[in-house]
């Protein structure tokens, strides 16, 4: 049987391969697990996304499940004991981000109706199909990346700079940046044609 071919960026680790297969790139709507992105591409920040994949599993018991509502109640002794927690990155402003951030995800939820339709205005509601041939022409950050680190920012969120947002918008399927000769590509691309439908 012939070796898939996908983006480079998936190399040969196994777990990085089927978070490539089955998440990356993939239309998302469910408000919980778009939480869970927002947390884990600011606990990315300045390190290999393999490093936060690895400690996903570990991630989801440590913030109740990515529960934005749970997050959000963290006191600081809650805050301490992530801090001691050798299963995630025990960075004092990327935990106390992850507090404020929930709280500031649920005040946009109060304020729309849901972090979907927020975050997916960005985008008119549609993904956007990128054709990139290789990984050196995936951009860092986009003008779209640019205004929703923006808006957030001022919402008051942390750790959601223009390249967070970019890999929070290609993550969640708003954009498909697979390479053109990957197998996922026209997989996503036809998502997102069945998405526009709906």
């Amino acid at each position: 049987m012939a070796e898939l071919q996908r983006c480079a960026w998936a190399g040969n680790d196994k777990l990085m391969q089927a978070y490539h297969d089955q998440d990356w790139g993939t239309p998302l709507h469910h408000d919980q697990r778009l939480f869970e992105f927002l947390i884990l591409e600011g606990a990315q920040a300045g390190l290999r996304w393999s490093t936060i994949l690895n400690k996903r599993d570990n991630y989801r018991r440590a913030f109740d499940g990515f529960d934005p509502t749970k997050v959000a109640r963290y006191c600081q002794r809650k805050i301490q004991a992530l801090l001691q927690d050798e299963g995630i990155v025990r960075n004092r402003l990327k935990v106390n981000a992850a507090v404020r951030n929930a709280k500031a995800f649920l005040a946009v939820v109060d304020e729309v109706g849901s972090w979907d339709a927020y975050i997916w205005s960005f985008v008119d509601g549609t993904p956007i199909q990128n054709s990139f041939k290789e990984a050196a022409d995936v951009p860092a950050a986009t003008d779209l990346s640019n205004a929703l680190s923006k808006d957030l920012k001022k919402r008051g969120f942390t750790f959601v700079g223009p390249t967070i947002c970019y890999a929070l918008m290609q993550a969640t399927g708003m954009v498909n940046d697979h390479e053109v000769g990957c197998f996922r590509h026209d997989q996503v691309a036809k998502l997102a044609r069945k998405h526009a439908s709906t």
